[in-house]
């Protein structure tokens, strides 16, 4: 799917720290942790808790997030909608990057099973 260029650099300039918070308060909301949702972001990124906060603190972009992200292999499983866009269709890589995290956020809030959202 294509998404619109200023669409791509909109999430290529924001901060992941700005975005973090909305995550944390999404899921907590739902009953699940802080730690779930560390295990989720780890999957995806490889980013342990101490990495991911030195990320939050010196205020990143999600371009410079993912660029140091080892991004999970099986990551491509990750499919549906998410905010009108079918992640697995995005045609701009940081884009469906940031897509598949917010994906992953989604499910665990929904009350999906850890096993199921850290596909393997």
């Amino acid at each position: 799917m294509k998404t619109t260029t200023h669409h791509d650099e909109r999430f290529a300039k924001m901060t992941f720290s700005s975005v973090y918070p909305l995550y944390l308060a999404k899921v907590e909301r739902k009953n699940r942790s802080k730690e779930e949702l560390h295990q989720v972001i780890e999957w995806l990124t490889g980013y342990d808790d101490k990495t991911l906060q030195f990320h939050i603190d010196e205020k990143v972009t999600f371009e410079k997030f993912f660029q140091h992200a080892k991004v999970n292999p099986n990551a491509h499983l990750i499919t549906g909608v998410i905010c009108g866009y079918r992640v697995e269709e995005i045609d701009n890589p940081l884009t469906q990057q940031v897509r598949y995290l917010d994906k992953l956020v989604d499910e665990l809030a929904k009350g999906k099973a850890l096993t199921k959202i850290l596909r393997k």
